[in-house]
């Protein structure tokens, strides 16, 4: 598998010893390389790449702010002479956090471990695009992203999905924390078997055979009530109707 990356830092030692890194190392592909994060965000737009490498303490934009602003899909390697910056990091969600100055062996393990998160995501996905198994029998679980990690959630466990901008949040039997990813309701939709699930709101999924009290057009799952969308009254309607006496 290989890793298309781009490298944003100010300072031109760091960005040409960052380059010989991504150059010796196999299984990375440069696609850019930038001495602002302004430069960045003018320009990586057009070059999507998987892993970027970013240095933090830079004048106008911070790596920090920036990071906010790529595609969700990118993952992202701080880099920084400041170890205080480590907490900000993993508080956007970076993927690692390399301190200056940074030998080789450091930045391979930062990468093998890219590469490794790249490598099951692609397997998870594999197998959530492909609804049926070998025998013919409709998946029962699907893996989602949380985090640093792939996480399997039994469909049987769901009760609803409640979607955000840019993530979603899956809440299930017997566990107090939903499990959140970067995920959008289309796509969580997409994966689920429609004979189970019921989109009922542009903000929330259910599980049809979760749903135990109806009240004023809400779905109330304990202490929680979820409107019907107007969108979506029609099928919702339609649901009740097949199943009401």
């Amino acid at each position: 598998m290989t890793l298309t990356c781009a490298i944003v830092d100010d300072e031109p030692l760091a960005l040409t010893l960052l380059e010989s890194y991504v150059r010796k190392t196999p299984f990375l592909e440069l696609k850019g390389k930038y001495s602002s994060a302004v430069q960045a965000m003018n320009e990586l737009p057009d070059n999507e790449v998987n892993l970027l490498f970013l240095d933090i303490q830079m004048p106008e934009l911070s790596g920090i702010d920036f990071s906010k602003m790529v595609n969700p899909n990118t993952r992202i390697i701080f880099t920084t002479a400041f170890n205080q910056y480590a907490l900000d990091g993993y508080r956007v969600n970076a993927l690692d956090y390399l301190l200056k100055p940074i030998n080789y062996a450091e930045f391979l393990e930062a990468s093998n471990k890219a590469l490794h998160w790249f490598t099951l995501t692609e397997k998870a996905n594999t197998e959530l695009s492909s609804p049926s198994s070998s025998t013919g029998e409709e998946i029962d679980s699907i893996f989602v992203k949380s985090e640093y990690k792939l996480i399997q959630i039994k469909l049987d466990e769901i009760l609803y999905i409640e979607g955000f901008k840019d993530y979603i949040k899956i809440y299930t039997e017997n566990q107090p924390k939903p499990v959140l990813t970067l995920l959008s309701m289309k796509s969580i939709e997409d994966m689920l078997p429609g004979g189970k699930f019921l989109r009922i709101h542009r903000s929330f999924i259910v599980q049809k055979s979760k749903i135990r009290t109806i009240e004023r057009n809400r779905i109330v799952f304990g202490k929680v009530y979820i409107p019907v969308g107007d969108s979506y009254k029609k099928e919702f309607q339609e649901f009740l109707n097949a199943r009401s006496l």
